[in-house]
Parts: structure tokens; C-alpha cells; sequence
């Protein structure tokens, strides 16, 4: 099974034998109740029980860029002029944007640059943006995995350049070594995420990242956040698996 996934114990109620063509609607009600019932009962078993609460962040639409997608945009050894700090060390979204068109010219204008260039164009996109775009089916990628990454024009003030860079970011934590270790938390681990509230939801598939340059933070795409009524700075429950 893939990680997030789990099977209810046991036979539902109301079954038939493989022949049959019709159910009742009773029999159909008490097989949504009980599953909904054991899925409960799962969520709230020892298994399911928090880890650690962390604060929740937004990640909006991004890009990052290499040198050489840089200076076609803006010209040749344009540098970022950084304007907020991120909650990653050394990193920081920049004053520049970029145009993003995707098939049949449909475009996304300002979308920020976050600095400083690294060694690969990737533009993070939520699912409602892929759609607005024209792209189907955006890939789910860890940062710097751009297997199958769809392509995109980005356009700048000098020019442009075509890559194959649009993903859909991994739900995942950044966490230092110390923190993972603190949490019992292993690199490339998969978590659950309990959100409570009126709007409560679970996500699983949920990537631990750890490396000494980064610091505890939890990434959630617009898309995730909005079906969540999340907005950041929210405490959410980490669960195992």
C-alpha cells in the first residue's frame, strides 16, 4: 500500500454475493455509516495519535530560476533584488516576477521569483493554477525532481524562455537534523496531517525533509490550504503514516 493508506478490518455489512445486481438503499446507508465509523475509530486509535503540532504555511504560486533562465528574462547578469526573507535561511522572494503562459497562450502574470538561482528552473503551481493554464494533470514533485514536469513559457521584461518546470510542490517539512531527530523523524519519512476545525480535513503523503540548512516549517499549496480553511500560522496535528 502507499504510505497514507490503511485497510479497515473486517466484512461490511450488507453484503452480496458477486452476482448480484441490486442493493438496497438501507443496505447501502448502513455500509457508508460503518465505514465512516471504522475510519473514525482508526483516526483515533494509538496509531493515529499526534507526534508533534506544528504551525502551518502558505505556499503560494512560485518560481525558482537558474542563472542561465535569469539572464533570459532580464538580461545578462541581472541579479534579484530580495524584499522578504523567507522561513528558510538565506532564501527570499525577490521583486522580480515573471509571466507564466501555458498552452494556448492562456498566462499567469506576476508570479514572484524566490532567490537566489539555483541549479534548476521549477515553477510551484497549485492544481487551480495548472487549470487556469491549460495544464492537465500537474505532476506532484519533491523540489529539484522535475521528472515530467509539464512545460511553460516565462516571460520577463528582456525575453523569454521555454521549460518543462511546472509541478505540483509534495506536501512536505522542512526540518534541521536536531528537529528530526527531537521528533523522531527520519529523512524522506511520510506523515499524516490532522486539521481541526469546522473545515477539518486529512492529508496524508505528507514528505519529511531534513538538512542542516533548513529550519521546522510545514508547506501546503493554496489548493490544500483553502479546502482546510487554512490561511497560516495555524497549529496542526502530525501523525504517523
Amino acid at each position: 500500500m502507499s504510505a497514507g493508506t490503511f485497510v479497515l478490518p473486517g466484512p461490511l455489512p450488507g453484503g452480496r454475493a458477486s452476482g448480484a445486481k441490486h442493493a438496497s438503499i438501507a443496505d447501502d446507508t448502513r455500509v457508508v455509516e460503518e465505514v465512516v465509523r471504522r475510519v473514525r475509530s482508526h483516526l483515533a486509535s494509538p496509531a493515529a495519535s499526534t507526534l508533534f503540532t506544528i504551525q502551518a504555511s502558505v505556499s503560494a504560486r512560485h518560481i525558482h530560476v537558474t542563472r542561465a533562465a535569469l539572464d533570459a528574462t532580464y538580461g545578462a547578469g541581472y541579479e534579484l533584488t530580495p524584499v522578504k526573507d523567507l522561513s528558510q535561511p538565506a532564501q527570499y522572494a525577490s521583486k522580480e516576477t515573471l509571466t507564466v503562459v501555458g498552452p494556448r497562450m492562456r498566462c499567469i502574470a506576476d508570479v514572484r521569483i524566490l532567490g537566489p538561482c539555483r541549479g534548476y528552473t521549477q515553477v510551484e503551481l497549485a492544481p487551480t493554477d495548472g487549470r487556469i493554464l491549460g495544464l492537465a494533470a500537474l505532476p506532484i514533485r519533491e523540489s529539484g525532481h522535475l521528472d515530467g514536469a509539464l512545460p511553460v513559457t516565462l516571460v520577463g521584461p528582456v525575453g523569454s524562455a521555454t521549460v518543462s518546470a511546472a509541478i505540483r510542490p509534495t506536501r512536505h517539512i522542512h526540518m534541521s537534523p536536531d528537529e528530526a531527530r527531537s521528533r523522531g523523524m527520519t529523512a524522506n519519512e511520510r506523515v499524516t496531517l490532522r486539521v481541526g476545525g469546522e473545515a477539518g480535513v486529512i492529508f496524508t503523503n505528507v514528505l519529511i525533509r531534513v538538512h542542516d540548512r533548513y529550519r521546522l516549517d510545514l508547506h501546503l499549496d493554496t489548493d490544500d490550504a483553502n479546502a482546510a480553511g487554512l490561511v497560516g500560522g495555524e497549529w496542526v496535528d502530525v501523525l504517523r503514516g
